[in-house]
């Protein structure tokens, strides 16, 4: 069964709150279907942006880089996307030590 936007969020959001990872919704899409990517902002002028994709091989759900880079870039990455997608969601994870937490079972 696949979670409504707005769930998968708050969960999320939650799971990283428990790992004292600061998380912020800085665009809220479709609370039903919008898209999200996530933003890893490792606070030293350089992010990864991450958006949800299928390996075509196993043909499950992945995290996948769409930019990374000098923060501006991933920024500029993002206000294109958003462009695109007017559903669209955008989480910031800021985190030194790069964690995201997307690599973790029940997040794909």
């Amino acid at each position: 069964m696949k979670l409504t936007a707005d769930i998968w969020v708050s969960a999320y959001l939650t799971r990283l709150r428990l790992q004292d990872i600061p998380a912020f919704v800085v665009r809220r899409g479709d609370g039903t279907a919008g898209a999200v990517l996530v933003k890893l902002n490792t606070l030293d002028g350089e992010a990864v942006c991450y958006q949800r994709s299928f390996d075509l091989m196993s043909g499950e759900r992945v995290w996948v880089v769409l930019a990374e880079g000098a923060e501006t870039d991933v920024d500029a990455s993002i206000a294109k996307q958003s462009g695109f997608d007017p559903d669209l969601w955008v989480i910031e994870v800021e985190d030194r030590q790069g964690r995201h937490l997307l690599d973790e079972p029940g997040l794909e």
